[in-house]
This record gives structure tokens, sequence and C-alpha cells, in this order.
């Protein structure tokens, strides 16, 4: 199998899709040369003490977008990264968090390193180094630029950004410090349900896309995921939980793809049997109940309804576009297919649902976060135990008019209790999906210049953006 890439990179494949969607708008030229533009592009190499030796790490972190600030957007440790990536992401996540309608600018950050290289104490001197940089060009803060974890990094790696963050600040700054950084731990400030959030977002749009009746028949499919077969391409965060959600639903996780191989089982795999067996081993390899496939990457041109690439970008492309059987692709990650692709598929009448949509789900719960840090409360506190005892007395005047009492089954499954904080996280989260897809899908539907989900995307995301900067009156 070829594992040709694009004749395009990752930012001119951005830059592409953009350009295809602004001429469907009414959009002024010189605005759309703005909204397109990376306002701020900071590259840097600093030197860590690693073992005896010192180690000079290469570094960058861009703010896409000052239309709305601050900006907000992950940090990837990998040895992949390079500026043109750091770029393409930035200018993703202004488009992103303009769809789902979170008052953010787009940023990234990219540290070149493998993480798998360093040990803890390695990676926390890289970390909080990484970090005092951003410090001294004002490329961090809550009211400035917004970091969170992304590939290579979580919790721990933001735990590690706050407190080099607030070890800078004077006292009087320290009130909101905890928003300078998203992802992370719950007891740092941090909210239940980020971990799952864009693997959650996945489910929710994917559910969405699939309730649609006339756009399922176009697919010879039928409406909803149950029995749909599904193939994942990536175990982590991302992926994990798409496919724990999708299995949940009824959907058939038939194939699974990881750095170290690939496996698939038409009768369907067992996601936690899966985890556990790479936990416990540290690879998928000889995965016992599933084939072994020698070409990680050939699982993707297995046979199902769904695919969702959820590792790096690229990964559907020129070389395995033909092979491709899925008949929805849901991008978990982010760029994980090349334009030349698209444009294959798409002529084929495979439904694509687009990355800057998809995995929403992460900055959309970010966004929580940040709110709950700058209100200095725990989401549901105030209310919960209100509501729980709002809805025993409602369930009581039931009981007493009807002259029935419920078993203890019947009110458990009315949730009687208020709602927790991840309660209240799953909640906005499915709103903020389902209706951010209802968006793009009617745009899609009647403007006949949009063919595909993602161009529609684009255009709901640039007139957002287009209307912010009239608000600020630079352009009419």
């Amino acid at each position: 199998m070829s594992t040709s890439k694009s004749k395009y990179s990752f930012y001119e494949s951005v830059e592409l899709y953009f350009d295809k969607a602004a001429s469907a708008t009414k959009i002024d030229a010189s605005l759309l040369e703005q909204i397109k533009a990376c306002n701020s592009v900071y590259q840097m190499r600093f030197p860590v003490k690693i073992g005896k030796k010192i180690e000079v790490i290469e570094a960058y972190r861009v703010q896409h977008s000052h239309h709305k600030l601050p900006c907000k957007g992950g940090i990837r440790f990998s040895s992949k990264v390079n500026q043109d990536e750091v770029m393409a992401l930035a200018a993703l996540m202004t488009y992103k968090c303009a769809i789902v309608d979170v008052p953010f600018g787009g940023g990234k950050g990219g540290v070149k390193i493998s993480p798998s290289k360093y040990n803890a104490a390695q990676l926390e001197r890289i970390t909080r180094r990484y970090t005092s940089e951003l410090i001294k060009k004002n490329f961090i803060g809550p009211g400035l630029d917004v970091p969170a974890p992304d590939y290579g990094t979580g919790a721990r790696e933001m735990s590690w950004i706050l407190d080099t963050y607030a070890t800078f600040q004077s006292s009087s700054n320290m009130v909101d410090a905890y928003g300078c950084v998203t992802g992370k731990p719950v007891g740092q400030g941090g909210i239940r349900g980020r971990t799952e959030a864009t693997g959650l977002g996945v489910y929710y749009g994917t559910r969405e896309a699939c309730s649609h009746a006339d756009d399922m028949k176009a697919l010879g499919l039928e409406p909803g995921l149950e029995g749909k077969k599904v193939i994942v391409q990536g175990l982590g965060n991302v992926g994990y939980y798409s496919a724990k959600y999708f299995q949940e639903a009824g959907a058939i996780i038939v194939g699974i793809a990881e750095y170290d191989g690939s496996i698939y089982n038409a009768k369907g795999l067992d996601v936690e049997d899966v985890k556990k067996y790479i936990k416990r081993t540290g690879s998928i390899v000889d995965y016992p109940k599933a084939k072994m496939l020698k070409d990680k990457k050939s699982v993707l041109e297995m046979d199902c309804d769904i695919l969702v690439p959820a590792a790096l970008e690229q990964q559907i492309n020129s070389g395995n576009m033909k092979g491709i059987k899925a008949k929805i692709i849901a991008e978990g990650a982010n760029g994980p297919t090349t334009p030349e692709a698209e444009e294959y598929l798409l002529k084929k009448g495979v439904m694509i649902l687009p990355d800057m949509y998809l995995n929403a789900g992460g900055v959309t719960v970010s966004y929580f976060e940040w709110l709950k840090n700058l209100s200095h409360v725990r989401f549901g506190r105030m209310d919960k135990r209100f509501m729980q005892s709002n809805n025993e007395e409602l369930v009581s005047l039931v009981e007493k008019m009807t002259g029935r009492s419920l078993s203890k089954t019947e009110r458990s499954k009315l949730k009687l209790k208020g709602p927790d904080e991840v309660d209240l996280v799953y909640s906005g989260l499915e709103e903020t999906m389902v209706s951010a897809y209802n968006d793009i899908r009617e745009v899609w539907k009647k403007n006949k210049k949009l063919e595909d989900l993602r161009s529609a995307a684009f255009y709901v995301a640039l007139n957002k953006v287009a209307e912010s900067y009239a608000m600020l009156g630079i352009f009419p």
C-alpha cells in the first residue's frame, strides 16, 4: 500500500479549504485577508539540562487570530512539530471556536521532542522552561492566551504550566491565575469531563449526523448508530473515548489501529478488553481476539460504515483513498484527510464530518473550565440541592394525586438528584455539538455553492469571525 502524502502542506491545506469557502461568502476581500493570516508566530530555542548534557529545544506558539481574546489552543509534544503544523492547527482553532460559539481566538503550541525519550523530571524541566518563555513574551495568561493539552501532553503538563505561571505573578494577579491554562487535574482547578470531552464530542457529532434519515438514505445506511461497523485509528484519548461511546450506543467496533500495529475482527472488538491488553503488554501487537494486520494503516481500507481517524494529520491520502470503504469519515484528529483524498472521496459519495467541527468537544469543555476558574465556583454547587428538592416534591405530588407510589427502580430512572458538575458539562457539550452540526447542515443544504460539510463549516466560521471584526469597527 502506498503511503503518499499530499502535495499541499498542512497549512496550505487549511488555506485551500479557506479559499474554497470564502468564495461563497460576501465578506470583503481585505477582511478575508485579515482573517486568514496568522497574527503572531513565536519561534523559540531554549537550553535545558538533560542528564549531563545541555539540549537546545525547538518550540513554537502561534496566535492565529486576535478578533477575540484570549487565544486558545493546545500544546503538543512531538518530534514532528514544525512551524507549518502549528500555524495550521492555530488557524483551525480560530474556526473551530467560532463554529461552536466559544469566545476565543485560535492559538496553538508545539515543542519538538519525543516525550518517550525523557523521564518525568526532564519533561517537567522542559515544560516549565517553555512556559517561562511564553511568559516573557506575553504569550500566556487568562485574558491573553490559554493553552490546553494536545498530542503528547495531558493534565500533568498543564499542572506544571499553571504552577510556573503562578510563580511569576504578583499577589494582585493571582486571583485569576488558574485560568491561564485548561485541562488541569480537577484538584488544581480542572473540570470533570475534560478528559473524555473530545472523544465524547466526536460521538455526539457523529450521532447527530447519523440521525438525519435523508442523509443516511443517500449513503445507503439506516438512521442511528446501532449496528454500524466502526474502525478507529488511534486508541489514545480521543480514539479510546470515541470508540467507547460508539460501542455503548450499539455500534460495532471492527478495527483499531495503533502506532505499532492494527487489528480487525468483523464480528466486533471489545474496546475495554483491547485497552486492558495494551496497558498490560504495552502494545496492540498479537492481541489474541482479532486478526493482526501486517501494515498498520491497511485497517483504514477494511470494510466498515464509519471510519474515525483519531491520530495525526494526512492519514487518508492519495496512497490509500481508493481503498477506503467507509461511507462516513468522522475526523477525530486534526487534518487527517488530504485535499486530494477529500476530492476523490466526496465524488465517491462519502460523507466527511470535518475536524474543525467534530473534535471541538475539547475546546468546548476547556471553555467551561476557564469560566469555572474565573467565576471561582464549581458548576452545580449553587443549585444541585435546590433542584433535587424540587424534583422530589414534584414526584411526591404526582404520587399523591395518582395514589400510586413509584418503585426504587422507577425513581432512579427519573434522576431526581440535582446535576453534578459532570452532568452539566455533558449536557452543555451535547447541546453545543448538536446545535453546531445543525447550523452547518442548514448552510450546506441551502447554499448550492457549498458542496460538502467542510466548506459549510468554514462558511459558518468565516461569517462569525467577520461579524466580530465588524463589531470592533475595524472593517465595514
